[in-house]
């Protein structure tokens, strides 16, 4: 039973769990909870760490018992944890490397594409909502928050796991990957002329949102075959981007089932 804070897998984790550069070199992250360890596909399991009450969970314990694994004393498991109430089990993953291809393989795919997202929950938000509203998968600049980043990562409560991901320079370099395709590209925009339901989402389609404070950038704007806007009560300028996203997303999955 691990019972130091000195040991160097405790170390290791509190640095997973701080810094996107150890994600990215170690290629590994973290999970937190009950839940997101029940969920996590097999073959991305490193190991498993358990408190020493987390033993007395039967299903949790019959299924660490199939990884490697250590047991850590509730008071050094509380200096691991990201999380102000630890549930007791922290799973360290492999980060999962997708390709282009697997996001558009689908015939007509509902593609999100955001740029320069910095909130983790709007990020984690906008990939679980993804799954629900059936999406094909997400693309995101590189200077967007990291997907990988524990508040991210609950945010996404499991969708994680499920729905594909790549970075990508910037908006631009995907205009004629999706131009060739077939699928059109429109942008939340405040200068749209037209508002979101007027449109036809039928074949492929991917939806650009910006970042939370400035929007898309004129780059990515000029990038979109449409501008569309969600109409506004009020005063009123714009809403949250998962807001947005979501809405944009049911909106699509609306027009094909109808």
């Amino acid at each position: 039973m691990i019972a130091s804070l000195q040991n160097a897998q405790v170390k290791n984790i509190i640095k997973l769990n701080q810094k996107a550069k150890e994600r990215r070199e170690q290629g590994l992250f973290i999970a937190e909870g009950r839940k997101m360890f029940l969920e996590a596909p097999s073959g991305w399991i490193h190991k498993v760490y358990v408190s020493e009450s987390m033993e007395k969970d039967e299903e949790v314990m019959a299924r660490a018992r199939l990884f490697s694994r250590e047991t850590v004393t509730d008071t050094v498991f509380r200096q691991m944890s990201d999380t102000q109430t630890p549930q007791g089990v922290l799973t360290v993953l492999h980060r999962p490397a997708y390709q282009e291809e697997e996001l558009l393989k689908q015939p007509d795919p509902v593609i999100m594409v955001l740029e320069d997202l910095q909130d983790p929950g709007n990020a984690g938000t906008i990939l679980r909502t993804a799954e629900g509203a059936g999406v094909s998968g997400v693309f995101l600049t590189k200077s967007c928050v990291d997907i990988t980043n524990p508040k991210v990562i609950r945010a996404t409560m499991g969708s994680v796991y499920r729905m594909p991901f790549v970075y990508v320079e910037n908006v631009p370099s995907l205009k004629e990957l999706f131009r060739s395709r077939g699928i059109r590209i429109f942008a939340a925009h405040l200068q749209g002329k037209k508002a979101y339901y007027e449109e036809t989402y039928q074949g492929g389609t991917a939806f650009l949102i910006g970042n939370e404070g400035k929007g898309l950038t004129a780059e990515a704007a000029e990038a979109a075959d449409t501008l569309i806007r969600i109409p506004m009560c009020g005063q009123v300028e714009s809403l949250n981007a998962a807001m947005a996203a979501g809405i944009l997303m049911y909106e699509a999955a609306r027009q094909r089932r109808s």
